[in-house]
């Protein structure tokens, strides 16, 4: 009874084994399994995506050279042998710079001033720097001047802190202008003083060297060492100092959007005044602090920021004009003033921020006309 089962099972084996055999026949040996396709590697001049330049160590804060010769900056002639600037990408295929795509209207300067400067500083920056960045640049004051608010527009921002010169009313104003640029939305905060000069070719070089998100901090120091500040008082009553270098506000700095949302526990909607308060520091100082001391990010030391603190006279000829920020000295030291000459005279113009303004911009109205050679 079982011997049809028995011949059909045995058919069935001997069909399964030809079936494989030929199965091996086929398959090539010797290979071993294929890999997974690879895309071929861009050609040159492709619009892949350049790798970002780490902010650490660039040569945009350093004032070192990397090999690559510097470009003279826009309508400012040479760099002079200046290694202090960012280092200009020259054109190339699509994605061969690690620069970013940055423009004027990406940059929030804000200047601070009290009432007492609004004549004679700020007529002086608004006739000069202010005329080429009037859309980016914010006037923080402590006073609703109405000609000043004709002039400025909404530009123009009652912070209602003090007129007085004290931290607190430092502070008070530096945490509006913190707010101020978070509303903003715009890509970098540049805070400077009422005494500054600011060329924005060369800050919008300077920062076009890095990228908004990344963590960058740049400006000059005023002293040549860190600063040591009280940070957490401990069980026994002892206070834990932690030390950190800080940009002096008298040269300007400025601060990437990326750090400076990471800086809204200890500076936004007015924790900036309470942590000031804790370690007893000015608005600069408690920028240092809040950045090195408590978020670990490094100062980019730069020279292109300059304050009325330092000699003014050294910088001469054609590396006037490549600087981001000038200063010049108070009544007590009025001396102290950026060497330039061939525009007006020192009568009437003291700061010499005339004289820049028209060896950057000479096309101004209110320039001496071009002599004709």
């Amino acid at each position: 009874v079982n011997s049809p089962c028995l011949g059909l099972r045995k058919a069935c084996f001997l069909l399964s084994v030809s079936a494989a055999a030929l199965l091996l026949l086929l398959l090539p040996r010797g290979q071993p399994p294929a890999a997974p396709r690879r895309r071929p590697p861009p050609a040159a001049g492709s619009s892949r995506p350049p790798p970002q330049r780490p902010v650490s160590g660039s040569s945009a804060v350093s004032g070192t050279r990397t090999g690559s010769r510097e470009e003279p900056a826009d309508g400012a002639g040479g760099l002079a042998g200046s290694s202090q600037l960012v280092r200009k990408s020259r054109p190339g295929p699509v994605g061969g710079s690690g620069r970013e795509s940055l423009e004027l209207k990406d940059i929030f300067i804000a200047v601070k001033t009290t009432r007492k400067y609004h004549k004679s500083r700020l007529d002086l920056l608004l006739q000069t720097w202010i005329s080429q960045a009037r859309g980016q640049t914010f006037i923080f004051t402590d006073w609703e001047d109405r000609e000043l608010r004709l002039k400025a527009g909404d530009h123009m921002i009652n912070t209602n802190c003090s007129a007085v010169h004290t931290r607190q009313a430092l502070c008070c104003k530096m945490s509006v202008e913190y707010d101020k640029f978070l509303e903003s939305g715009q890509k970098w905060f540049c805070h400077v003083d009422d005494d500054n000069y600011v060329n924005p070719r060369t800050l919008l070089r300077l920062l076009s060297a890095f990228s908004h998100s990344q963590d960058v901090y740049v400006g000059r120091p005023s002293l040549d060492h860190p600063i040591e500040a009280a940070d957490h008082v401990q069980s026994d009553g002892s206070k834990t100092t932690v030390k950190f270098w800080f940009a002096t506000g008298g040269a300007g700095f400025c601060i990437s959007r990326g750090l400076a949302l990471k800086m809204s526990p200890w500076a936004s909607l007015g924790n900036f005044i309470s942590t000031a308060e804790r370690v007893r520091l000015p608005d600069d100082c408690t920028i240092g602090y809040i950045i090195e001391g408590l978020l670990e990010v490094k100062l980019l030391h730069s020279p292109l920021f300059h304050s009325h603190l330092e000699n003014l006279q050294r910088l001469q000829g054609e590396s006037v004009l490549q600087q981001v920020t000038l200063s010049y000295g108070d009544p007590e030291n009025k001396h102290n003033v950026v060497s330039v000459g061939g525009v007006f005279g020192l009568q009437q113009d003291p700061t010499r921020f005339k004289s820049v303004h028209c060896l950057l911009y000479p096309d101004t109205i209110w320039c001496p006309a071009k002599k004709m050679s």
